[in-house]
């Protein structure tokens, strides 16, 4: 059994240890300009316990953490929040946790009166790219904002709320 909810201080490695293998998973290198290589990953609890910012983790019956994946504001465009850290072990994938993790952030965004959501990714991870298509993010032609991921994340997606 696995619920959702908040990250707390006490997560912060296993949360980063989660990103961390599954970044090794599908070959998303640290010197490549992927999450797995940003200096807050260790500190993701004091990251996300900010203005306009929410972290969600997934854990299991033991209260360990399977996953997880926030929302923050848009670095150079303080009207847009982004979808960062979204990461989760083979055992919970396929079962929509991603798919609630992106509906508490819309609702979060909502709250927030911030009308839109973007995120980056890349190809490797195409079934993240086919869930939020159908969720309604559409692609961009260019990045957005300076989230520092220089030419890691070659998909640049935007949604309206």
């Amino acid at each position: 059994m696995y619920s959702i909810r908040p990250i707390q201080s006490k997560d912060n490695a296993q949360i980063a240890h989660v990103i961390r293998q599954v970044s090794i998973e599908f070959g998303l290198a640290a010197e490549s300009g992927f999450a797995v290589g940003d200096s807050i990953l260790d500190q993701l609890y004091h990251v996300y316990n900010q203005t306009c910012s929410k972290y969600w983790v997934i854990v299991n019956e033991n209260d360990q953490v399977v996953g997880g994946g926030g929302i923050a504001p848009l670095k150079g465009d303080p009207q847009t929040l982004e979808i960062q850290k979204m990461y989760f072990l083979p055992e919970i994938r396929q079962q929509g946790f991603a798919k609630k993790i992106l509906h508490l952030a819309f609702e979060f965004a909502q709250e927030q009166k911030i009308h839109q959501i973007y995120l980056e990714t890349t190809k490797s991870l195409w079934q993240a790219v086919k869930l939020y298509e159908k969720l309604g993010f559409i692609h961009l032609d260019k990045p957005m904002g300076n989230t520092g991921h220089s030419q890691a994340c070659e998909i640049w997606m935007l949604k309206s709320i």
